[in-house]
């Protein structure tokens, strides 16, 4: 077993982890890359590299390369069924799609006639609606984004409807949403709370809502992150919670337990599942970009 891995809940835990799988290095050098997403179609991996204001792309094999730059300080990224590239845009201030040939269409960038704060993390479920958190993060210096006052002065989630072009507040009642993820089922969004990054006060949790309908219901704490924040997760086939934190990634089965760690040499941000099988973890973290097998598969599509 790697010596990476930290089983905490032998039976719970250990079906979960191939033996002989080791921690592979992608990619070094970075200022805090985020938003990593597979794209099965063409077998490759994109994520966010923030304050250096790009979208890096990495094909096992052939290397990393620049995807797209500028990015406006992208942050999360998803696919639609399509297969289409959605990004949030901190810098911009915006939800986008990126379309086949390459154009991209804003979906997004205005509530109630007030600028978004920042889309930060967005994840799309299987009606096509797409579910986004608008945390203040890129607006409070110039380092992910551009400095700035919000408008709409509140953080949100939101459900953006492409068939009808609708943008609903999901819920109002977290005090700075970031990363998301569905159950399975999609009857449960988790969505973390990173507000004790810039309050003593401040939560550093992940939450268990209700979907109803384009709205978010019956708030509870999912699992507490310790040390560090959940800046972005994934959820797997089985419901566990495999999410981002200061020691690397941690994973909480379906009803909040912490069964297992893959400890990191640095702050992890973010990750996904990928490979044909989805069973390969792709790690973001403060500067570097890491892999490792896994006996599971990720439940998020594509």
């Amino acid at each position: 077993m790697a010596p990476e891995v930290e089983v905490i809940n032998y039976e719970r835990f250990r079906p979960y982890i191939v033996g002989s799988a080791r921690l592979e290095t992608v990619h070094t050098g970075m200022r805090w890359p985020e938003g990593p997403v597979y794209c099965a179609d063409g077998d490759y991996y994109l994520w966010s590299d923030i304050p250096n204001n790009r979208i890096m792309r990495w094909v096992e094999g052939s290397g990393v390369s620049v995807f797209r730059a500028p990015s406006h300080h992208a942050n999360g990224n998803s696919r639609d069924r399509q297969g289409r590239l959605i990004t949030c845009e901190s810098g911009a201030r915006r939800l986008t799609r990126t379309e086949p040939d390459g154009t991209i269409t804003v979906l997004a960038d205005h509530y109630q006639g007030k600028r978004l704060n920042s889309p930060n993390d967005v994840v799309v479920r299987s009606d096509g609606t797409i579910w986004f958190t608008d945390p203040d993060y890129g607006i409070l210096s110039d380092y992910t984004g551009d400095k700035a006052q919000s408008e709409i002065g509140i953080n949100h989630v939101f459900c953006y409807d492409p068939a009808s072009g609708s943008l609903t507040s999901a819920t109002d009642k977290m005090i700075k949403p970031n990363g998301l993820a569905f159950s399975p089922d999609e009857t449960i969004l988790y969505v973390a709370d990173t507000s004790s990054s810039h309050s003593q006060t401040g939560y550093h949790h992940i939450e268990a809502w209700d979907v109803a309908g384009k709205e978010l219901r019956n708030q509870r704490v999912f699992a507490v992150i310790n040390p560090g924040v959940s800046d972005g997760f994934r959820v797997d086939i089985d419901g566990n919670v495999w999410t981002s934190a200061g020691d690397g990634v941690q994973v909480f089965a379906p009803d909040g337990e912490l069964i297992g760690k893959i400890r990191l040499p640095e702050v992890c941000t973010n990750l996904v599942f990928g490979g044909p099988k989805r069973n390969r973890l792709f790690m973001t973290c403060a500067a570097s970009v890491f892999t490792l097998y896994v006996s599971t598969r990720g439940a998020q599509y594509p």
